[in-house]
C-alpha cells in the first residue's frame, strides 16, 4: 500500500462519522470533509483530483477524466443517481447495516399491537389503578405466538424480521420479486404473482420494498380488500409503495386493524421544514404507530456503516474486490 489516495466526504448527508472513518483508514488516505451548500466552488475546483467520493448527490457533473475510482454511498438508497450520471467504469457502492435495527423497531411495534402495554394498559393503570383488570379480569390481549407475518420483499430487512418473528413462534410467509431459495425460517415463500395468499392469511404485513416506478402504489385498494380485517400493515421501505389514499381509507374506515408507518409521502424541505407526513390526516387516527423515518437510527448502526465505508476504501487501496457494488458508471462525455 505505497500509493497516496484522497477522498472527498460530503458532510451534507446528516449522518457523518468522520472521526471514526479517519481512525479506521490506513495512513495512505487524505480525507477532505466539505459541504455541497457551503463549499461548492471549492468542490468544483478540486473534484477531478479525488480518488473517492463518499456521500449522496453532489449536485454537479463528475469529470470523466478525473481520478475518481469509487463513489461510496454511506447509506442504502441510490434512487437519486443512475449509471448514466456516473463516469464510465466508476463503481458505485452503497452501505447497509440498518436491517437489524429496523427489524427490532418492527418487532417492538408488533408486540405493542398485540399487548397494548404502552398505549392502553400502562396508561389506564396510571389513571384508574386496577380498573377491573388483573390476572384473570378485564379484556384479553393478543399474542405474537401463533400469528402469521407476511413479508413483502425478502431482502436484508425482510430476512431479519423473519428470523425474529420465528423466535416468537409466528408463522412466516414471504414474497420476493426475484426467485431465491427460501431460508429455513420461512414457512411459505412465493413470487409476486402469488401474493394473494400472503395478503389473505397474514395478521401482520411487512412492506420492505424500495421505491421506483416498478413499486409505486404497488399496495393498492384491491390489495387492502384482500387483507384480513384484523391485519396490521407496516411500511419501512418507501412511502410511495403503498397507495396513499388506499392506506388512509383502509385505516380510517377500520377496514384493517392498524398500521406501523416509518416511511412517508411528505418530507421536510427548505420551503416547508415541518410538513405533515401525508396529505391525509393520518396523524389523527388512533390505529397507527408513527415514526419519522428513524427506525434505523442508532449510534451503533451509524458506526457500523462508517466502519463498512472505511473497509471498502481499504479494499480499494489494497486492490481487493469492493463490496456492495450497485452499478458501474456509463457516462461517456
Amino acid at each position: 500500500m505505497d500509493k497516496n489516495l484522497s477522498a472527498l466526504v460530503l458532510r451534507d448527508t446528516g449522518m457523518n462519522n468522520n472521526d471514526l472513518l479517519k481512525s479506521k483508514l490506513p495512513k495512505c488516505w487524505t480525507i477532505d470533509v466539505l459541504s455541497i451548500k457551503e463549499d461548492k466552488e471549492e468542490i468544483s475546483v478540486a473534484l477531478p483530483s479525488y480518488d473517492v467520493i463518499v456521500g449522496g448527490r453532489i449536485g454537479m457533473d463528475i469529470p470523466r477524466k478525473g481520478n475518481l475510482k469509487l463513489y461510496q454511498v454511506p447509506f442504502t438508497g441510490i434512487d437519486w443517481i443512475n449509471p448514466g450520471e456516473l463516469p464510465e467504469g466508476v463503481p458505485l457502492c452503497n452501505t447497509y447495516e440498518h436491517e437489524t435495527t429496523i427489524a427490532e423497531h418492527l418487532l417492538g411495534a408488533m408486540i405493542e399491537w398485540q399487548t397494548g402495554l404502552m398505549r392502553d394498559t400502562d396508561k389506564d393503570m396510571r389513571s384508574n389503578s386496577f380498573n377491573n383488570r388483573s390476572i384473570n379480569k378485564g379484556p384479553h390481549h393478543l399474542e405474537m405466538m401463533g400469528s402469521t407475518v407476511g413479508i413483502i420483499g425478502l431482502g436484508r430487512i425482510g430476512v431479519e424480521v423473519a428470523k425474529r418473528s420465528k423466535i416468537f413462534g409466528m408463522k412466516v410467509m414471504a414474497v420476493s420479486r426475484s426467485r431465491k431459495d427460501p431460508e429455513s425460517f420461512i414457512d411459505w415463500f412465493g413470487q409476486f404473482d402469488e401474493i394473494e395468499k400472503l395478503l389473505k392469511e397474514s395478521d401482520f404485513i411487512i412492506v420492505t420494498l424500495p421505491g421506483g416506478e416498478q413499486t409505486k402504489s404497488f399496495i393498492n385498494h384491491s390489495f387492502f380488500r384482500m387483507m384480513k380485517p384484523q391485519v396490521v400493515i407496516a411500511n419501512v421501505g418507501r412511502g410511495e409503495v403503498i397507495h396513499e389514499a388506499a392506506l388512509y381509507e383502509a385505516l380510517a374506515s377500520r377496514r384493517i386493524r392498524g398500521a406501523i408507518i416509518d416511511v412517508w409521502y411528505n418530507y421536510p424541505s427548505i420551503s416547508n421544514p415541518n410538513p405533515w407526513p401525508s396529505r391525509f390526516p393520518i396523524e389523527k387516527l388512533d390505529n397507527v404507530i408513527m415514526s419519522p423515518h428513524n427506525s434505523a437510527w442508532t449510534l451503533a448502526m451509524s458506526n457500523r456503516r462508517w466502519e463498512f465505508v472505511a473497509a471498502n476504501l481499504t479494499r480499494l487501496a489494497d486492490d481487493e474486490p469492493l463490496e456492495n457494488i450497485c452499478f458501474i458508471g456509463e457516462r461517456v462525455d
